[in-house]
C-alpha cells in the first residue's frame, strides 16, 4: 500500500495501536504453564473488544486469531490447547489484524521466565536489528539496505538470518509487494517511496537458519533445532525517516 491522504494514514494507524497494544497485552499475561490456545483467546478477547479481525483468519482461514511460536518454531505457530508454554522457552507472538479495510502487523519475541540468558541475548540482537533497519527506511534509499542493516547487527552477534522469511507490503491486504528482504541483496534497488507500507521482521538463529513447513501445513520450524527469535513494526516512508505503525 501507498498512503494517499490523511485519511489513509489515520485508518493505518487505528489499527497499528490496536495491534501493537494486542502484542504488548499478551505478551505481558505470559506465563508457564499456560498454553498457546489459552494466550491466542486473550488476543481475540481483544480484538473483539476493539472491534478488529484476525488477519490470518480473515486472509488465509488460519486456526488460530495469532501466531504463536515457542523455541524452534520460526513462525506459524499454531495456537493447542495441547501446546504448553514451559519455563526457559523461548516465545514469539505475531499480531496481525484488519478493521475498516486497513491492515497491520506485528511481532516480539521474549523468553519466559526463568530467562535463558543466551535467549535473551538473542531477542536483544534481534529487537536491535528491526531498530537499525528502521533506521534504514528513507524515500530514495534502496530496500536493501534495511537488509544490510540486519546483516550488520546479525554479523556483530555471531547470528544467521531466517532467508526464508521475508517482511512485506501491508495495509490494503496482510500480505502485499514489495518483498523486504531481511538480508542484503545488491541486486534488490528497487528505491523507497515517499508513502510505502511494510514490515520490517528480521529473523534471528544461532544455528543454521533453514526452516521447513511441519505436516500441520502452517508451523515452520529450524532443521537443526535451534531457536529463532523475531521483531516486528509495521512502518510508513515519510521523507528521511519510517513512521512506526505498531509502535505503542
Amino acid at each position: 500500500m501507498t498512503i494517499d491522504n490523511d485519511d489513509d494514514l489515520r485508518g493505518l494507524m487505528r489499527i497499528g495501536e490496536i495491534c501493537g497494544t494486542v502484542l504488548n497485552e499478551m505478551l505481558a499475561r505470559v506465563e508457564p504453564g499456560m498454553t498457546t490456545k489459552q494466550l491466542d483467546d486473550i488476543g481475540a478477547a481483544l480484538f473483539k473488544q476493539y472491534g478488529a479481525r484476525s488477519a490470518p483468519i480473515l486472509a488465509y482461514n488460519y486456526p488460530g486469531y495469532t501466531c504463536i511460536s515457542l523455541n524452534d518454531e520460526a513462525a506459524h505457530g499454531i495456537p493447542r490447547k495441547d501446546r504448553k508454554i514451559q519455563a526457559g522457552d523461548i516465545i514469539n507472538v505475531d499480531v496481525s489484524a484488519e478493521l475498516e479495510g486497513y491492515w497491520a502487523d506485528t511481532a516480539a519475541s521474549m523468553p519466559v521466565p526463568p530467562v535463558n540468558k543466551d535467549y535473551e541475548r538473542l531477542c536483544r540482537f534481534a529487537k536491535t536489528a528491526r531498530d537499525e533497519a528502521i533506521k534504514a527506511v528513507r524515500a530514495g534509499a534502496p530496500l536493501n539496505s534495511i537488509g544490510k542493516a540486519v546483516e550488520g547487527v546479525a554479523q556483530t552477534g555471531g547470528y544467521r538470518i531466517v532467508r526464508q522469511l521475508t517482511g512485506h507490503g501491508v495495509g490494503r491486504h496482510i500480505h502485499e509487494k514489495p518483498t523486504v528482504l531481511g538480508y542484503y541483496n545488491r541486486h534488490d534497488k528497487e528505491p523507497m517511496q515517499d508513502g510505502m507500507v511494510f514490515t520490517v521482521e528480521p529473523f534471528l538463529s544461532p544455528g543454521r537458519a533453514v526452516i521447513y513447513t511441519e505436516r500441520d501445513g502452517w508451523t515452520l520450524r529450524t532443521t537443526d533445532g535451534a531457536v529463532v527469535a523475531q521483531f516486528e513494526h509495521t512502518v510508513v516512508v515519510d521523507g528521511d525517516h519510517a513512521v512506526l505503525v505498531t509502535a505503542v
